[in-house]
């Protein structure tokens, strides 16, 4: 990997002290897990200041948020204030899924204004321009796609979303099998309707090598879109799912020997039960490449709070070893998110994030819930405000009884009072 990846060798070289401290790792673990391809290293060199992110367990499970601009609503000011609200909430990554708009300038805003890594669905950026001429994107040519592939990485991103695993056969499953919410993935669709119009296989697939050349020349991180994946709960492991993973898994061994990294989108709708055989079978047939999960959302039901839905799945995930949680927010199923739903939702996932690390023993969590707990022992309000996911959060939440040892749930009633 790192003799056929030059770009890769070097960003390690000069950060593998930082990122061996700040996992809490030797830095032969993740040297070795880089080779492996167990753990990715996010930074395109054009991406100036990027900070370059480790994903893979045993390093920390990190978070992703999602921005972008809709066809219904579209604001940069709005976008750039969610970049923020995600920076300042502890996202590790952002993604621009824009598709209202300047699509260009506002993705060169977006990178041009965060040092985390960017991410993107290039695919979208080729669509609107036949959607905005009301054209149907099945015309776009195998060309075009290749050359926004190409124009993105040149810009700066650091990972994209390719669905490189929608096939012919994997189409014809989802047909087949009768979903009750079909393919619920935007970029899957589109691929989808061009594999039906055109009649010929997805033309990411039969042009990777093509696309590996682009992402080694760049380091930029394939994130083996999961295009087919499940949009409810009574879909999850069916035929075409688990067809498309077992393409994603022979297209990350070939990224490897190329010397490109890659990531593996997972499942998104997936009831508790199935939780851990989804991520252990992803990750298995993927060679343990580094896991991508959306949520996943435990339960259909929850419009308004399907990041709770998201953040029970997403501690699940991770304790069974997905290492990379997408943010679910309250607006999920219903609108464009907001900068209150964008923090909520990363502050969720970041919680799932960490009670999955606490049941896995990392160090680092578990000292942690040990130092909260000491200080709730002690009442020491300002170590708890310190220790906790959101500390602003905690402080106003206290404001009208900020004099008074106890909390006002108790009072003088307080337990750990009286047994002191």
């Amino acid at each position: 990997m790192l003799e056929k990846n030059k770009i890769l060798k070097e960003i390690l070289i000069q950060n593998i002290s930082q990122l061996s401290k700040a996992e809490d790792l030797d830095e032969s673990v993740i040297k070795s897990g880089i080779l492996n391809g167990t753990m990715v290293l996010l930074k395109n060199p054009n991406h100036k200041d990027c900070i370059p992110t480790l994903i893979g367990q045993p390093a920390s499970i990190k978070v992703n948020a999602n921005l972008g601009t809709s066809p219904f609503l579209n604001d940069l000011k709005l976008e750039l204030s969610k970049l923020k609200a995600a920076e300042k909430a502890g996202a590790h990554t952002v993604m621009d899924l824009s598709t209202g708009g300047d699509l260009d300038h506002i993705r060169k805003t977006i990178i041009s204004e965060t040092s985390l890594p960017v991410g993107t669905v290039p695919i979208y950026s080729v669509a609107q321009k036949y959607i905005l001429k009301h054209k149907d994107p099945s015309c776009m040519s195998t060309e075009e796609i290749f050359e926004e592939i190409e124009k993105q990485a040149e810009q700066g991103v650091d990972f994209m979303t390719l669905h490189c695993g929608v096939t012919e056969r994997a189409v014809r499953l989802v047909k087949e099998g009768k979903r009750v919410l079909g393919i619920v993935s935007r970029g899957g669709s589109i691929l989808a309707k061009w594999i039906e119009k055109n009649k010929k296989e997805n033309p990411l697939l039969t042009n990777y090598e093509r696309l590996l050349k682009i992402c080694l020349k760049h380091n930029v991180v394939i994130s083996l879109g999961d295009g087919l994946r499940p949009g409810a709960g009574c879909d999850a492991g069916d035929m075409a799912q688990w067809e498309e993973v077992i393409v994603l898994g022979e297209l990350s061994k070939k990224a490897k020997e190329y010397g490109v990294q890659t990531m593996i989108e997972g499942p998104g709708h997936v009831p508790i039960h199935l939780i851990q055989s989804q991520i252990q079978g992803i990750k298995r047939i993927c060679n343990g490449a580094p896991l991508y999960v959306l949520g996943p959302l435990t339960t259909d039901i929850a419009p308004g709070y399907d990041h709770i839905a998201g953040a029970i799945g997403g501690a699940l995930a991770g304790f069974f070893g997905a290492d990379f949680l997408c943010y679910i927010t309250p607006a999920e199923h219903l609108t464009l998110p907001n900068e209150n739903d964008v923090w909520i939702g990363v502050k969720a996932s970041l919680i799932a994030a960490h009670s999955a690390e606490v049941a896995l023993g990392r160090r680092k969590a578990v000292e942690k819930d040990y130092a909260i707990s000491l200080a709730r022992s002690n009442l020491d309000w300002e170590k708890i405000a310190s220790l906790a996911i959101d500390p602003d959060l905690v402080k106003r939440r206290r404001e009208r009884f900020a004099s008074k040892k106890e909390c006002a749930m108790c009072g003088e009633f307080c337990a750990v009072k009286l047994l002191k």
